[in-house]
């Protein structure tokens, strides 16, 4: 029986959906934009041209984060302080470590609660709490979490203020993370009207003006 957490990463026909390798995505994009270069310019000069661009958007999204990575850390980091001040009305209410990270995990569809249920499965088992939280390690938006939990179960200090504050730094984490976006949002939409306006602008504007000046000047 598929689990409804996994059973959205599956295809229509039940079978796990296949990833688009990074050369493949890299060369669909690469090849028309040297194709289109080599078109503008023309002659051994657009051959150059063509091939240079290619090779440099290749590169690029070649090293460019997939979506689906890109998605699933936004989305850690989104649900990290809601799973962080769960996880502290579970311990405030007098639940144990263990079954307020099950509770958690409960609660919160998508990758956080998916990790959660792997460490709340290995406290279960019997698992020492620094060795469930350091798996968690593996994950950048979930490093902060293990990192803090392996020190206070190190320490033995309180869970609850650790996680505490751990909830205040994931939050002003995730506020400035949305406000860079939402900058890089401008950022994305002048650069296509750039690419739209400037060449229509060279031979609306520009290319006359130079050749009627070019016509008055060499013309007796």
């Amino acid at each position: 029986m598929t689990s409804p957490r996994t059973g959205g990463e599956a295809g229509a026909a039940g079978r796990p959906a296949v990833r688009e390798s990074p050369s493949r995505r890299g060369a669909a994009v690469a090849l028309p934009v040297g194709f289109a270069l080599f078109l503008l310019v023309g002659g051994v000069a657009g051959l150059v041209a063509g091939a240079a661009a290619a090779s440099v958007v290749f590169v690029a999204v070649r090293r460019r984060e997939p979506a689906e990575v890109r998605r699933r850390r936004a989305r850690m980091e989104v649900d990290l302080p809601f799973a962080v001040e769960l996880m502290v009305a579970c311990l405030r209410a007098g639940q144990p470590m263990s079954g307020a990270v099950e509770t958690t995990a409960a609660a919160m569809p998508g990758p956080v609660g998916e990790r959660l249920t792997l460490v709340g499965a290995q406290m279960r088992l019997g698992a020492a709490p620094e060795d469930a939280w350091a798996a968690l390690s593996a994950e950048p938006s979930l490093a902060a979490l293990s990192r803090a939990m392996v020190r206070a179960a190190r320490s033995g200090a309180p869970v609850a203020d650790v996680l505490t504050r751990l909830a205040d730094d994931a939050r002003r984490t995730a506020r400035a993370t949305a406000s860079a976006a939402a900058r890089r949002v401008g950022v994305h939409a002048v650069a296509p009207l750039g690419l739209c306006f400037l060449p229509a602008f060279v031979f609306l504007g520009v290319i006359p003006m130079v050749a009627g000046l070019a016509g008055q000047i060499l013309l007796p």
